[in-house]
């Protein structure tokens, strides 16, 4: 990975050669001058200004239905839960995004519908919610048969993979408001309530147990093609032989295997690491998140980064970075979660203070 990093004013820095648990006293850098405007924010996608654009939303909705089948917890983490008498009924949404402009630069679309549901069942995973069923959305300027038909065989593929229903859908034909075609999602789970995990039971010193993406999955990619466009080709192949276009449509991960994993082992917590990188596992816990060994990134987020001259830190705050799911379990689970999931590893810990970090530098 490329050596330049962002660094702000009095940064706090945390040591991690040897975990503790505990956040070592921390250093203060000094004072750096930081650029207006980050890679990715450049590229049409403001992280921190999409934070403040929703909360503006959230603090309007007060409204709580009255009578049986209420929600439960508080609006901001992956799903949203509702009351069902013994079990919960968990609701997320979720879209491929600027993905489709990949597929459409490849004329190929047979997998974005992959990475549909994969967006939206990943994120029922995190809670050990089962996802049941799902209904998509289709806004576009133009319909194309032979689209429709290729995003149809994605849906039905990660629909075998995720297991659901596909029990309905909207298509809208949006002239004048929508140029090219938006493929988004919801999808509906299930789960005993004393089954769900929140990650409440998060702790200073349980470990951070990572597991492989497949590359990209379906964020960063505004940033992602501004690169490729810039500075190389979709058609320009990699070491590995594959392509750039390839490589960014890559289908989602949909990681199916939790509901098995969480039966056997003991799990605190889980996190998708989708746009936000690292900072996703702060939704998870008031504690720390302390990432000293972590999955090596593949071959193509490498190149982006060089080529786009990104900081390290812009990185880990935008793309998953070859980990796309993570456990966070106490220690004595840690044998049990890698035995049953492939390429799995320990990658970090929790420590007592907010914030997560790699390694040294932390990512904000």
């Amino acid at each position: 990975m490329s050596k330049t990093v962002i660094k702000k004013p009095a940064a706090k820095k945390i040591t991690v050669k040897k975990m503790t648990g505990k956040k070592p006293a921390a250093k203060k850098t000094p004072a750096k001058s930081v650029p207006a405007k980050s890679a990715y924010a450049q590229a049409g996608v403001d992280i921190d200004l999409e934070a403040t654009a929703i909360k503006a939303l959230i603090k309007n909705l007060k409204y709580r239905r009255k009578g049986k089948y209420t929600m439960m917890g508080a609006v901001g983490h992956f799903a949203g839960l509702i009351d069902f008498g013994p079990l919960a009924l968990a609701l997320t949404t979720d879209g491929v995004g600027t993905k489709m402009l990949v597929a459409d630069q490849q004329e190929d679309w047979t997998t974005v519908g992959i990475d549909c549901i994969a967006m939206n069942v990943n994120d029922l995973y995190v809670m050990n919610m089962e996802p049941v069923s799902f209904v998509d959305y289709i806004a576009t300027d133009k319909l194309s048969m032979e689209k429709m038909a290729q995003i149809g065989k994605g849906l039905n593929e990660g629909a075998k993979q995720a297991n659901i229903d596909i029990v309905g859908g909207e298509t809208a034909s949006l002239r004048g408001l929508v140029h090219g075609l938006d493929l988004a999602g919801a999808c509906l789970g299930v789960q005993d309530k004393k089954k769900i995990i929140t990650g409440e039971k998060i702790r200073p010193g349980n470990k951070i147990v990572g597991v492989p993406s497949t590359g990209i999955h379906s964020n960063g990619l505004s940033l992602s093609r501004r690169v490729v466009e810039k500075y190389g080709s979709y058609d320009e192949k990699l070491k590995n032989k594959k392509t750039l276009g390839a490589e960014l449509l890559t289908p989602t991960r949909i990681y199916s295997e939790v509901l098995k994993v969480t039966a056997k082992c003991t799990v605190h917590g889980m996190c998708h690491v989708t746009g936000g990188g690292l900072l996703n596992f702060k939704r998870l816990s008031k504690y720390g998140f302390v990432f000293d060994n972590p999955i090596k990134p593949p071959e193509v987020f490498d190149w982006i980064q060089k080529k786009g001259d990104i900081a390290d830190e812009e990185m880990y705050r935008t793309f998953n970075m070859g980990m796309g799911y993570a456990y966070v379990v106490p220690e004595k689970s840690v044998a049990c979660i890698t035995k049953m999931v492939k390429g799995a590893k320990v990658v970090g810990e929790v420590v007592k203070e907010p914030g997560a970090w790699l390694g040294e530098m932390e990512i904000t």
